[in-house]
């Protein structure tokens, strides 16, 4: 029976293995530390590691899993951008991830963050609890007639336009594989990011983490923005450099942002540190925004995306384990092939 160790482990982890059909057939170490270096000792006899978002598998981290035996690492993720694929390919170690979980989960989060950040839904909740019924301060505008951009046209960003059409907004696209015949059938608009930019009422991310798309929005791009536009990331935290983001709020350039990702998130998002001192100055600056909404990643997280991560990731670890095929869309390095063979 093949031992897996399950990295950054909740216990909603836990049941959502115990419910998925054929998970008996391995041995789950439920580790509730992210993988890093100092962690990764914990996969001892194990065959693979199964790592979540935020955990580092760099080569070094890599270079450990492989001398205690780890063969396989299984992404509960679609973003591989924490995995280092090269080091993986030479130290014969197999990558797989979980190539779509339930768009509509974070397609309908976007749309809750734009909804909730426009209205000032998240502030009048707090004031009524304070028996504040004043309405200063919580105008919004509506969304119909505006227009929306959207950066990255993959599954989850195709499917928050399909939820944006009956808002009946104008939409603009870009992406480096553009869909046209897609659009075409929406009335969405391919347009180049300048125009994007320059164009829209909101800006929504939803692209990869790649070289090309790190801080894809930053001073320079910003600039290029709508007066008051409002911007959306549920995507990678990375696409957004923060310090520039700050500056754009405090001097009135951007009107609202939503985040749900977060730069520098590894060591802040899934923690409870409401009994501490926030030591990420440019995270806490944030915070003291009142047309800044942040929630701390969960725009994955519904019954159904957790059963989808769950199944696929088991369906990886027990094909491995049986020397099966993956299923299509799953692999990322196959370096173990000719040994499976």
């Amino acid at each position: 029976m093949i031992r897996a160790a399950v990295y950054d482990s909740k216990p909603y982890t836990r049941q959502f293995f115990d419910e998925t059909p054929g998970s008996d057939q391995a041995d789950w170490r439920f580790i509730e530390a992210k993988l890093d270096r100092d962690s990764a000792w914990s996969a001892k006899d194990c065959q693979a590691a199964c790592v979540f978002v935020n955990c580092v598998a760099n080569r070094p981290v890599l270079e450990v899993l492989a001398q205690l035996g780890v063969s396989l690492i299984a992404l509960r993720s679609a973003g591989y951008n924490n995995v280092d694929l090269d080091a993986a390919r030479n130290l014969g170690l197999d990558v797989v991830r979980v190539p779509a979980y339930s768009p509509e989960a974070v397609a309908e989060h976007t749309l809750g963050l734009l909804l909730a950040l426009n209205r000032r839904i998240h502030r009048a909740y707090n004031r009524v609890r304070e028996q504040n019924f004043a309405l200063t301060g919580l105008m919004g505008f509506n969304l119909e007639g505006k227009t929306v951009g959207v950066i990255g046209t993959g599954r989850i960003g195709k499917t928050f336009i399909e939820l944006l059409c009956g808002f009946k907004v104008r939409v603009l696209a870009y992406d480096v594989k553009p869909d046209q015949h897609w659009a075409e059938k929406r009335g969405v608009r391919y347009v180049p990011l300048n125009e994007l930019l320059s164009g829209s009422d909101v800006i929504s991310l939803h692209a990869p983490l790649t070289p090309e798309t790190h801080h894809i929005i930053n001073a320079q791009t910003i600039d290029r923005m709508k007066n008051g536009a409002y911007l959306i990331n549920t995507s990678r935290g990375k696409l957004i450099d923060t310090t520039p983001l700050i500056e754009a709020l405090k001097s009135g350039k951007l009107g609202g942002v939503a985040l749900d990702v977060y730069e520098e998130e590894e060591n802040v998002f899934s923690r409870d540190l409401s009994d501490q001192v926030l030591q990420d100055d440019e995270l806490a600056r944030l915070l003291t925004f009142p047309n800044v909404l942040i929630t701390a990643h969960q725009a994955f997280f519904t019954r159904e995306a957790l059963a989808q991560i769950t199944r696929t990731t088991v369906d990886n670890v027990l094909r491995f384990a049986s020397d099966q095929p993956y299923l299509e869309g799953t692999v990322l390095v196959e370096a173990q092939s000719q040994v499976r063979a």
